[in-house]
């Protein structure tokens, strides 16, 4: 599949510039743009930012509010691939970050050996991850109670919202976050998820074992009801098996927005902080 305009002058732009590349995967509801904060602080700090889309990602949150049938239908190996044709445009094996969902293709980049740094926050399950707390569930419901919700795009009300990605900030700040970042979501990546454990084709698979795995960092927002630390420190123990480098940080009274409340600040520094250690 061909990048779109915006990703190739990223590409190109990281090229050019010599420095190492910073790839940023967002995850369901939420567009690239999510992480331009992110982006700007990495290339002050001397890294060439880019943010790949999903397939078919709009470029604002306007007009994917506006045509939401184009999240419909969307895979994870879809996304995987997108995600690496993006990383294999770079000259430099990049540093990649990632959230919830893109917290998991964070990691499987990590294992196919294609990054320098790895860090995943507050990341979706892969195959394998076997805790499934209650409040992972209720979080999911509005999407997964309906079993043919599974070929549509499906939006949060703010009320789901608050309780799943906003449930520790203020109701100001969720109804501002919901407002200015939340957009339908690809139903379909949510249920291969829900049955990845099931499946044993699951596309939900991580390389945890690869020797050439980058030193990689778990980030847990410790008041996250999407993915609460049980999921998180799951996959890190399952990753520190791995003879590379592997931590886990967990930040008191956050929750799944983290990285566009008015909090991201702290939790950008924690993944700079150890991004600048290896890379």
């Amino acid at each position: 599949m061909a990048l779109s305009e915006r990703e190739s002058q990223q590409v190109e732009k990281a090229n050019g510039s010599g420095k190492t590349p910073v790839v940023f995967i967002h995850g369901l509801w939420l567009l690239p743009s999510s992480w331009e904060p992110w982006a700007k602080l990495f290339e002050e700090n001397g890294y060439s930012a880019l943010t790949p889309d999903w397939p078919d990602d709009p470029e604002t949150v306007e007009r994917a509010r506006a045509a939401p049938g184009v999240f419909a239908k969307k895979s994870v190996a879809e996304i995987a691939d997108r995600t690496a044709q993006v990383i294999g445009g770079l000259e430099k094996k990049p540093v990649i970050v990632g959230h919830s969902f893109g917290g998991m293709f964070a990691q499987m980049m990590a294992g196919l050996g294609l990054s320098a740094a790895t860090v995943a926050i507050d990341p979706a399950p892969f195959r394998g991850i076997l805790p499934l707390p209650i409040s992972t569930l209720r979080s999911a419901m509005p999407v997964l109670a309906n079993p043919l919700n599974r070929g549509k795009a499906i939006a949060l009300t703010l009320s789901q919202f608050k309780y799943g990605w906003a449930n520790a900030v203020t109701d100001d700040e969720a109804r501002q976050l919901h407002d200015e970042f939340h957009v339908p979501g690809a139903a379909s990546v949510l249920f291969q998820g829900a049955f990845a454990n099931a499946n044993p084709a699951s596309e939900l698979k991580v390389d945890t074992k690869n020797p050439d795995r980058s030193p990689l960092l778990l980030i847990s927002g410790e008041a996250d009801h999407t993915v609460p630390f049980a999921i998180v420190n799951s996959e890190y123990k399952k990753q520190r098996g791995n003879s590379g480098d592997t931590e886990i940080e967990r930040i008191p009274n956050r929750g799944h927005s983290l990285t566009i409340d008015s909090g991201w600040q702290e939790v950008a520094q924690t993944s700079l902080d150890f991004v600048k250690r290896f890379a």
